[in-house]
């Protein structure tokens, strides 16, 4: 995999999270039966879909088999879409949790774009309009709406996942109405 790479990003980010911290379900494994997959191998296959727009659980699943970049990340595992879907299930307050450390790590970073001001000695009228303004409020309310964007992509993703067929259908050609010469 290449050093510029995305994933490797993803891989870096996902392995120094607290995962027990941030509300994940079964971090340490069961003492019973076989373990099931870590929550930082789905957590890394979310992300990944997030960033590439992948949707739906069944078309993760095939990514996951496919995908050389996926193979990398998770070591060749390959969950199937009731695994994953479950675990975006199970798993949101963490979900949501990550989506927040991310921002403030991209904060952090300074990775979100800032506009740039030069002061030549002119004067220019000055523009305090509502959206370039911000009070403690209006940053409460922002963060509430990002609080809501990420519910309505959960939800956007367990309705893809329920209205998605099991199988796609067989193409069938109907050789009674093809010409003939």
């Amino acid at each position: 995999m290449a050093k510029q790479n995305p994933v490797r990003v993803i891989d870096v980010f996902v392995d120094e999270l607290d995962l027990a911290a941030l509300g994940f379900e079964g971090v340490a494994p069961a003492d019973t039966g076989r373990p099931a997959y870590h929550p930082s191998d789905l957590l890394k296959i979310y992300i990944y879909s997030y960033l590439n727009r992948i949707q739906s659980s069944r078309r993760l699943e095939c990514e996951v088999q496919r995908n050389i970049e996926l193979m990398w990340l998770t070591g060749r595992l390959t969950p199937n879409f009731k695994t994953i879907a479950n675990f975006r299930k199970d798993n949101g307050i963490g979900i949501r949790n990550v989506c927040q450390q991310f921002i403030m790590l991209c904060r952090n970073l300074d990775l979100f774009t800032h506009q740039l001001i030069a002061i030549d000695g002119s004067k220019f009228k000055a523009v305090n309009n509502r959206d370039r303004n911000f009070t403690r409020a209006k940053i409460q309310a922002r963060l509430k709406q990002i609080e809501e964007s990420i519910e309505r992509y959960l939800s956007m993703l367990d309705t893809a996942d329920r209205t998605e067929p099991a199988e796609a259908p067989a193409r069938r050609r109907d050789y009674r109405t093809r010409s003939r010469f």
